[in-house]
């Protein structure tokens, strides 16, 4: 089921919100500092592209300099990509189809808004192994 929902994403909305994550790495990279934001933009896109089986947890000893980069990136380009993210998940919502697309959308939205910090990991991974 994951493997039908994932190429279904990817068709209606995975590939673009990738590109986003890609345009806004690639933008991000461009001084030496943004370097940090532009590895995680690019971490995100990979995980907007094909999100079902996959979930964002909190990396073990991330503390205060990861919420002062949070912070930096949600003015930078995280409320953009989060908008992106609230405007193709209302779409999704139209049809049938698109609901659980839609939620996944949504699931998005927090680690667009803070990403670092944060690491992607399987879903069926253990618990204790994260």
């Amino acid at each position: 089921m994951k493997t039908i929902l994932n190429i279904i994403w990817l068709v209606l909305c995975g590939f673009w919100m990738c590109l986003g994550y890609l345009l806004a790495g690639v933008l991000l990279c461009v001084t030496i500092i943004g370097i940090p934001f532009g590895v995680a933009a690019f971490r995100i896109g990979l995980f907007a592209l094909w999100p079902f089986g996959y979930t964002a947890v909190e990396r073990p000893g991330a503390g205060a300099p990861s919420f002062v980069a949070n912070v930096l990136w949600l003015i930078l380009a995280g409320w953009w990509l989060a908008l992106g993210h609230v405007l193709t998940g209302i779409a999704l919502l139209v049809t049938i189809i698109g609901i659980p697309l839609a939620f996944a959308n949504f699931k998005l939205i927090p680690i667009s808004l803070m990403p670092l910090g944060k690491e992607i990991v399987p879903t069926d991974q253990r618990f204790g192994m994260r």
